[in-house]
């Protein structure tokens, strides 16, 4: 029997922060996946986390978890799969240590994620974000902040953790001004800016102050905003605006319909989708076909192109006897 303390503790300090040297944010949410497994884990057995062997982790408790956090937690199938990536990840470092235990530890490895259905993307047409835009109160420093902030979003498509992770020194204004962010897979892009996103820039960066490595967007303490901070603020002024546009009421804003807003305008505006996936920081291209799954208009401009079929409604009839005779068969 061995404890799985050891084992967690080197995934974490050497596997995934020296090897990988992933990112805080995936740390992050492996330590949430595996604080829930345990203390699920506590919550059926008694057992301290420090006290459980490799035995109490099978295939079948790993299930368990899985159905307890669509049934009891209310979380998507995205996030259960999210959640099965972070265990399998821990069990695939434990077959390197752990082959006493290679039957148990393929069981949960074989454990496959959930299939779902893909909606179609969600996405603010012109008049809505003129509307979201005019929302913030600009008699008020966190109105003035909201507008800009959102306005960046609408025409960069940064992923929220792009957006709170700016500072003042990633912005260039002189003569090609751009936005410079860290994007997912330790990325770097450089976001071309146009002339109303630079000026509102500008003149918060003015009101902002600060140095270089200061957040761009922050509290009024100075400290950067947080995702749901953002997420909170853009609800807040989506309702708000909903009262001048209708079809803004009763919808989900969150911060990734800004990104899919940026992607669309692009796209309507006949940017090729390997440009719009350079622009995005996608991987690759197939992240980028989603948008023209979106598109309404790509679709009825390629009806346009189309031959309308020219053969009367009505049920096929043989002309010929023992043709009639075969089909009555």
């Amino acid at each position: 029997m061995t404890l799985i303390a050891s084992t967690l503790q080197a995934f974490f300090t050497e596997r995934l922060t020296q090897h990988r040297q992933a990112s805080p944010r995936t740390v992050a949410a492996y330590r949430d996946t595996l604080k829930l497994l345990l203390q699920f884990i506590h919550t059926r057995t008694g057992k301290a986390p420090s006290q459980m062997d490799w035995d109490d982790l099978d295939a079948d408790t790993i299930t368990a978890f899985l159905t307890h956090l669509e049934a009891v937690r209310h979380n998507s199938i995205r996030t259960r799969n999210l959640r099965l990536t972070a265990i399998r990840s821990l069990f695939s470092y434990a077959a390197l240590r752990h082959p006493e235990h290679a039957l148990l530890i393929a069981r949960v490895l074989a454990i496959p994620p959930k299939r779902f259905d893909k909606r179609i993307i969600e996405f603010l047409n012109q008049t809505e974000v003129d509307a979201l835009l005019a929302a913030p109160d600009p008699r008020r420093w966190e109105g003035r902040r909201d507008r800009v902030m959102f306005l960046l979003a609408v025409q960069t498509g940064l992923r929220v953790s792009e957006l709170t992770g700016l500072t003042c020194g990633d912005v260039t204004l002189a003569d090609h001004p751009n936005i410079r962010c860290h994007g997912k897979g330790r990325k770097q892009r450089v976001v071309p800016l146009d002339p109303t996103t630079s000026a509102s820039l500008q003149t918060w960066l003015n009101e902002r102050g600060g140095s270089s490595n200061d957040p761009l967007f922050c509290t009024r303490t100075g400290r950067p905003l947080s995702r749901d901070a953002v997420a909170l603020r853009l609800a807040t002024h989506a309702r708000t605006a909903a009262a001048h546009c209708p079809t803004l009421a009763g919808r989900r804003i969150h911060p990734h319909v800004l990104r899919h807003t940026c992607a669309m305008a692009l796209l309507q505006a006949g940017v090729d989708t390997t440009v719009i996936a350079l622009w995005l920081g996608h991987a690759g291209i197939r992240s980028t076909d989603a948008y023209v799954h979106a598109d309404i208009q790509i679709k009825e401009r390629a009806l346009a192109l189309t031959t309308p079929a020219t053969v009367k409604p009505g049920r096929y009839r043989p002309p010929d006897k023992v043709l009639a005779f075969l089909e009555s068969l």
